[in-house]
């Protein structure tokens, strides 16, 4: 099983050993091309029947769905739900922004004060506590920032589902990033994560660094 080494021996390591899977085969399509009727094989039309009109095939309507962040869901939820969105779903989340509850709530399943969350993702403190409160979106710089934070979890969630190890039957991802985030990086020259999550260039260096980790990289 591969490990992840850390300067921090007391922290939680993040399991990683995973299982290759053999891709499905890939069954071969077949394309059936109708042949147009000859004009002679065609079937003439009695005099005075008419043809009702052929309707054309419904089309699918285009997918509104928008994020909404209910404090039942839970946490996890919603991740899970913001990690599975299409290209266009995540285009609807990051103009519309996160709800402030959710980003309170996140605090405490990260294990980290409110008020540092907030910080992180550069919200003025009148601004979070009004939001956290109302449950009012955060958008703008702040809500990308965010879904960035929402996107890390996914990553390290796969991580952890691909993993064969024992611990990760139980292992808690959430709080584990919380850590994970606070802690100086080698790979970083020594600074934490979290001191990049506030722009989208930052966010990408945090999500390689982590990624890493599925290939047990030494961080």
């Amino acid at each position: 099983m591969t490990t992840i080494a850390s300067k921090d021996t007391t922290a939680p390591k993040l399991p990683t050993e995973k299982v290759i899977k053999k891709p499905a085969p890939v069954k071969g399509i077949k394309i059936l091309v109708a042949r147009s009727s000859s004009p002679t094989s065609r079937a003439r039309k009695p005099q005075g029947t008419s043809y009702s009109a052929k309707k054309s095939a419904s089309v699918p309507a285009a997918n509104r769905w928008k994020p909404s962040y209910k404090r039942s869901m839970g946490v996890d939820a919603y991740v899970v739900q913001v990690n599975e969105a299409t290209p266009d779903q995540m285009v609807e989340i990051e103009r519309e922004g996160v709800a402030g509850t959710f980003i309170a709530d996140l605090s405490k399943r990260m294990d980290l004060p409110s008020s540092r969350m907030f910080a992180m993702l550069r919200i003025p403190p009148a601004t979070a506590a009004r939001k956290s409160a109302s449950g009012a979106l955060v958008d703008g710089r702040a809500g990308l920032a965010a879904v960035g934070m929402i996107k890390l979890l996914g990553i390290a969630q796969n991580i952890v589902q691909d993993s064969t190890s024992d611990e990760a039957r139980n292992f808690d991802t959430v709080r584990w990033l919380g850590q994970w985030i606070e802690r100086p990086q080698p790979a970083l020259g020594g600074r934490k994560p979290a001191d990049y999550l506030d722009t989208p260039t930052g966010q990408d260096i945090v999500a390689k660094l982590l990624g890493a980790m599925r290939s047990g990289a030494y961080l």
